[in-house]
């Protein structure tokens, strides 16, 4: 990591009434104590569950709050989720017991302030929000109007995770989408309580990127959800990172037999530690890029064909932002080199070829042809199409004929970084105003394209509009926002020549998996 990690500690109760009353916020589940830096006040680690879910509640749904009259610091990070090593979010200390939220705002009571609810990504396999880029310091001093919320989630074989067809499972149907209920958990937490922090729980906007932006395209399908939020920014996400039931089972199929287990009841007796352990030789993100964990399309929380939800209107109230980078895949291939990047998509190539017509597999060797460079070229930029780019732009698509609202963009900034050009998650040290943080690019981009960028995501947040100067993405003209350093400007999707309608587009049509 390019920062040094804070020093980490553990929230207590304060139970001999000394504490500043002027930090404290009275919650449904408590009064929570928080920390002033400059004029921005924090409020670190606090549940929004009225139990973690360890011992009996491993792999159970997130369980609400009840009230309490009790005191506590706000002052550390929760724990971390379990998961592989890699992410920054690994560094601190992990546990089941991780479902906590981190509230930033500036000081002062004024009330109605709009809120910002962020939701990190990691491939649906790691991350939290103890990673330090996701600290919101330097975005409240620079929009002291704005309250900013991230909150911790389940991820990988603890938030997504088929057990209901083992002999002992029938009790565990929310296994496979327990990551998306403890997002819905903690927005519902959010909701009744954000307006004691001087939030509008009218005005929410959740915000995400990589599996946080296909976290933020998923919600609005879940019953109940759009009670909590009006808007959605949704960096390279979308409702393809999804997967089937069956494609679940055999994820855990594998682990069960690398394990020896045959029930639920077996798995509960083995250690989160040895859950991770076996995961990561088997799926880790950072060690085998797995990319296999996703949301299970089930039919009840989340829809069988998430597509046609979006087409037949399910969240055509909710307005989005939403967009991708112009090499979104290259990210994973400077992480991982060359030579992995090449053994992993040579076998997931296969993989998908299998799943196509003859005439599907035409075109799609048609579309690697055409690509000069290394062998790495053409899978980097087929896969930046299949998982990435192409559902971004039928995200557009199926809003607008909907009749829904989507302001659409295509970030063209590149890195000073080898091979990872305008990458994955590059943009984050922009959004996040971090520029210290260079693991992804290398350098600290333009100030003025960085504050104009971000000026962009608050006033969305704001008000549901980014700028007068950006077009509602349409089906006749498709016009995109094209975030370049150099030059913010709107432009349609036929001169940038994003997706390949002929040749790539169609593979929306088999999600990521």
């Amino acid at each position: 990591m390019s920062a040094v990690i804070p020093k980490y500690g553990e929230n207590r109760p304060v139970t001999d009434g000394k504490y500043n009353k002027s930090l404290a916020v009275k919650c449904i589940n408590g009064t929570f104590v928080g920390q002033k830096q400059e004029n921005v006040l924090s409020f670190k680690g606090i549940p929004y569950v009225g139990a973690q879910p360890v011992g009996d509640l491993r792999w159970k749904a997130p369980v609400d709050v009840t009230p309490c009259d009790g005191v506590f610091e706000a002052f550390y990070y929760g724990k971390s989720p379990v998961q592989s090593p890699g992410d920054p979010a690994a560094l601190y200390p992990m546990g089941e017991d991780c479902l906590s939220l981190n509230i930033w705002k500036a000081e002062g009571s004024a009330a109605g302030r709009p809120v910002m609810v962020w939701i990190y990504g990691g491939a649906f396999e790691v991350g939290g929000t103890t990673d330090p880029q996701y600290d919101c310091v330097n975005l409240v001093k620079e929009n002291p109007d704005v309250i900013f919320v991230t909150i911790n989630y389940r991820v990988s074989f603890m938030g997504f995770f088929h057990l209901a067809h083992l002999a002992d499972g029938a009790d565990y149907q929310d296994a496979p989408n327990l990551g998306l209920m403890d997002q819905m958990m903690a927005l519902k937490w959010v909701h009744e309580n954000i307006a004691a922090f001087g939030g509008a729980p009218e005005n929410v906007t959740i915000w995400g990127e990589s599996a946080g932006g296909a976290s933020c395209s998923l919600l609005p399908l879940v019953k109940g959800s759009h009670r909590y939020f009006r808007r959605a920014i949704i960096q390279s996400g979308s409702p393809t990172q999804t997967r089937t039931p069956e494609q679940a089972i055999a994820c855990t199929d594998k682990v069960m037999e690398a394990l020896g287990c045959k029930t639920v009841a077996d798995l509960k007796q083995v250690s989160a530690e040895k859950l991770a352990e076996v995961w990561t030789n088997l799926y880790g993100f950072f060690q085998k890029l797995g990319i296999r964990t996703f949301p299970e399309r089930d039919g009840k929380y989340l829809p069988l064909d998430t597509w046609k939800a979006y087409e037949e209107g399910a969240a055509k109230d909710i307005v989005l932002l939403q967009g991708c980078n112009k090499d979104e895949m290259n990210t994973f291939l400077g992480v991982v080199g060359v030579d992995v990047w090449n053994a992993w998509a040579d076998s997931r190539l296969e993989e998908k070829l299998a799943q196509l017509p003859d005439a599907e597999k035409a075109l799609v060797k048609s579309y690697m042809d055409a690509i000069p460079g290394e062998r790495y070229e053409a899978t980097v930029r087929l896969f930046s199409q299949i998982m990435f780019i192409a559902p971004q732009i039928r995200l557009s698509e199926a809003q607008a004929k909907a009749g829904g609202k989507s302001y659409t963009y295509y970030y063209t900034v590149e890195s000073a970084l080898p091979l990872i050009k305008s990458g994955h998650a590059s943009e984050l040290s922009v959004v996040f105003n971090h520029p210290e943080f260079q693991d992804f690019t290398g350098r600290a981009y333009d100030e003025a394209f960085c504050r104009a960028m971000r000026k962009l995501w608050i006033q969305f947040a704001r008000t549901g509009t980014p700028s007068p100067e950006w077009p509602l993405y349409n089906l006749e003209d498709k016009p995109v926002m094209v975030l370049d350093e150099k030059d913010i400007h709107p432009l349609a999707e036929s001169e940038l020549n994003i997706v390949d309608w002929e040749r790539s587009y169609f593979l929306t049509n088999y999600y990521m998996p």
